[in-house]
């Protein structure tokens, strides 16, 4: 999807990770109903949220709430359901970013419950998420990429249910 709205995130170091904030405004919204468990998957201006089960994440450009950088682990215990978040962050060459990205692009638009925009500017200037279930496990992936950065940040997050 192409967005007709700047992005306000334009490298990893611009992130911030809060799992209690609130609902944000999106610019796409995504809802799975993943066996009886509704992700919602929102694309922010400023990168993305989840609201799944008892858990918000959000991983974004926060007003007034300098950037710390996506955490590279997180493991929480809420509400009875087990929570646990891993990202990296990935420099790449101008061709192998193009290159990734072109490939979320084409994988992410033939998922039923994923959601992806492109951000005016660079056709890789993207943020995609994708969800799915496996048994008593939520999953969900980010992907973020900055193109002037060089930069891909990739999230993975596991939401066990009680």
């Amino acid at each position: 999807m192409r967005l007709a709205t700047p992005y306000r995130d334009t490298s990893a170091d611009q992130l911030r990770f809060t799992l209690t904030g609130p609902r944000r405004p999106a610019l796409a919204v995504t809802d799975a109903e993943l066996d009886g468990v509704t992700v919602q998957l929102r694309l922010l201006g400023a990168s993305h949220q989840v609201l799944a089960g008892p858990v918000s994440e959000t991983l974004a450009c926060l007003p007034a709430e300098p950037g710390q950088g996506p955490p590279h682990t997180v493991r929480r215990d809420i509400d009875g359901w087990r929570y646990a978040f891993d990202s990296t962050v990935t420099r790449l060459e101008s061709d192998q970013l193009s290159a990734r990205a072109a490939e979320l692009r084409e994988d992410l638009a033939h998922r039923p419950a994923a959601l992806h925009g492109v951000f005016p500017g660079s056709p890789d200037a993207l943020t995609g998420l994708l969800t799915w279930r496996a048994g008593r496990v939520v999953n969900w992936r980010t992907w973020h990429v900055y193109p002037q950065a060089g930069q891909v940040v990739t999230t993975e997050t596991r939401l066990e249910m009680p």
